[in-house]
């Protein structure tokens, strides 16, 4: 809670006119009783009807004066939360986006998701009714007590004497309250990731006809969320009722009390009266800290988790560079790696490549393929052994240096609505000339002007009004755009005929001589003509070599290359795509 209570802070001078405020309106409220006592037993004996219409001004005044006061207070409490609150949102959304793959898979991205949203929000909510409720409550509870000590001394005493039992209860609350707050958040996060898989997935659930499947497991995380949001709120539900039954109980006392008093003539009708008022704003002062204190709740649940994030330590830290002299432009040396620390993933990768030159890879699903890729990108870091780009290795290499020469494109990648041009460019200074030579390479120059609009075409989101081949010719010349040292194409022509990914293949290997390329294919025919094909078999390199040094020495394969091609067709040379 500490680090996010730092965000206050920068407006430290809003706030403090925000208590100033609150405070001069608290003040106002805490007169109008004690006005009123002055009325009942000073000023209405002397029958002088205009001193009565004086005093009451006075208390119409303080009246007025409390209501503008706390509306200017609320105001600037409500701005200077939400200043707050964009500052926090900020940053966590950027720590987010600079944190590791592996520190981002250790959050999850449902995680995420509710900490930039339902997170924030319950923080937003805490810091506005603290300025609000949390200044005012104080200033009453205490005002009223020396206010009724003045009054009288006697019925005050009955009055604190409810105080502790009072600040028990909230202790007992807030101590149960947070962990449950805790859980439920941690329920919440399941709900979005059901939800998530659900808005992505709902072609293939519609497909299989699993709708009603997916109804039943959002429902049985939804009923854990209610389950856990009921243990809280009677946790919660608890703390006003016993509140309410100790003030009521000190109210019947004082009423007793005060009647004994009245009777004997030890107090006034007025100075009762007034008590009874403050009793009454007493009240709501413990209601209100109360309410506060379940807030706080929600409010420290949320924080540790927001904190969690922005106190995450980078785990991918930048090398001292130390460039060697060297032919090769990308080299893997003995390289292993594994995502849960326990199992390599890969295990002694090793090839090296020349600017220019073409890697395929092939393998089954789960081999380790696209974890190859994801070294390279450095979204993990190697396990054992080193990656190299151009003699220098890639954990000294500046993140930003090394995104500017590298193009990538997935199977299934990121689209965004928006136009085909700003896809195509993702907010990188790229002119149009280069967009549509990047869209005639990746064979998607002719579906893009065969639209109204051209590069200024409306994509939806996630590509919905385009098929399945465009998408991929659409992500294809994202990677090719900024004319990349370093192509990456992970399965990204799977979606693609045989003709286009042909033609594909050929206009790489003339316009992009000089780029180094990588890539990922389950089809034979694309990476037939590599410079160097490795075939991966759970994780370790079983072939390595040209298409033809592996129909002789690979027998996976040239089993894969035979039921796809045949054989006799196999054996037929293409052309190179490096």
């Amino acid at each position: 809670m500490k680090h996010v209570l730092s965000y206050l802070k920068p407006h430290t001078w809003a706030l403090t006119r925000t208590m100033i405020v609150k405070f001069m309106g608290s003040m106002m409220d805490l007169f109008i009783p004690f006005i009123l006592a002055i009325i009942i037993d000073d000023v209405v004996p002397q029958r002088q009807p205009h001193l009565v219409y004086l005093w009451g001004g006075g208390m119409a005044l303080c009246a007025g004066l409390s209501v503008t006061f706390n509306i200017m207070a609320n105001r600037m409490a409500a701005v200077t939360s939400g200043k707050v609150t964009l500052k926090l949102r900020h940053d966590l959304f950027k720590k987010l986006g600079e944190l590791s793959m592996a520190q981002f898979d250790s959050i999850s991205l449902s995680s995420a998701v509710s900490r930039l949203t339902t997170d924030t929000y319950n923080i937003n909510q805490f810091l506005n009714r603290t300025q609000r409720i949390g200044v005012r409550a104080p200033i009453l509870l205490i005002g009223g007590l020396i206010l009724t000590s003045i009054l009288d001394a006697r019925l005050t005493l009955v009055l604190a004497l409810t105080l502790p039992v009072i600040a028990l209860i909230v202790f007992v609350v807030t101590k149960k309250s947070v962990p449950l707050y805790d859980r439920q958040q941690q329920v919440l996060d399941s709900m979005v990731r059901v939800m998530q898989e659900n808005i992505v997935g709902v072609r293939v659930i519609k497909a299989l006809g699993k709708t009603r499947y997916e109804q039943q497991r959002f429902d049985d995380v939804n009923k854990n969320l209610a389950e856990v949001g009921r243990k809280a709120g009677s946790v919660v539900a608890a703390s006003n009722p016993l509140s309410s039954l100790t003030l009521n109980l000190g109210l019947a006392v004082v009423v007793l009390v005060g009647a004994y008093t009245v009777n004997s003539g030890l107090s006034r009708p007025g100075s009762i009266i007034a008590f009874l008022n403050y009793f009454t704003i007493i009240s709501g002062a413990m209601m209100g800290i109360t309410r506060i204190f379940i807030m706080s709740s929600k409010g420290i649940a949320s924080a540790r988790r927001i904190e969690e994030v922005l106190q995450m330590e980078a785990d991918q830290p930048q090398l001292p560079a130390h460039k060697q002299q060297t032919p090769w432009h990308i080299a893997f040396e003995d390289v292993s790696f594994s995502y849960n620390g326990v199992e390599n993933n890969i295990s002694n990768i090793t090839f090296r490549l020349k600017q220019g030159q073409t890697l395929g890879i092939i393998g089954a699903t789960g081999s380790g393929k696209t974890t190859l890729t994801n070294l390279l990108l450095r979204l993990y870091d190697v396990t054992s052994g080193t990656i190299y780009i151009d003699g220098q290795d890639i954990r000294s290499l500046d993140p930003v240096t090394l995104s500017d020469q590298t193009g990538i494109a997935f199977q299934s990648d990121f689209i965004m609505a928006a136009t085909i041009r700003d896809n195509v460019a993702y907010f990188r200074d790229i002119s149009d000339e280069d967009i549509w030579q990047a869209l005639r390479t990746a064979q998607a120059e002719e579906f893009v002007r065969a639209t109204a609009d051209g590069l200024l075409h409306q994509v939806e989101s996630r590509g919905n009004n385009l098929s399945g081949g465009q998408k991929q010719r659409l992500l294809i010349a994202r990677a090719l755009a900024n004319k990349p040292r370093l192509l990456i194409l992970d399965d990204a022509s799977s979606a693609l005929d045989y003709r286009t990914d042909a033609a594909l293949r050929r206009d790489l290997s003339q316009q992009h001589q000089n780029t180094t390329s990588i890539i990922i294919a389950q089809r034979v025919s694309s990476i037939k003509g590599a410079d160097q094909i490795l075939v991966l078999e759970d994780g370790r390199a079983i072939g390595q070599g040209t298409h033809d040094e592996l129909m002789r020495t690979c027998d996976t394969y040239r089993d894969i290359a035979q039921v796809q091609m045949g054989a006799r067709q196999a054996d037929v040379p293409e052309q190179e795509v490096g």
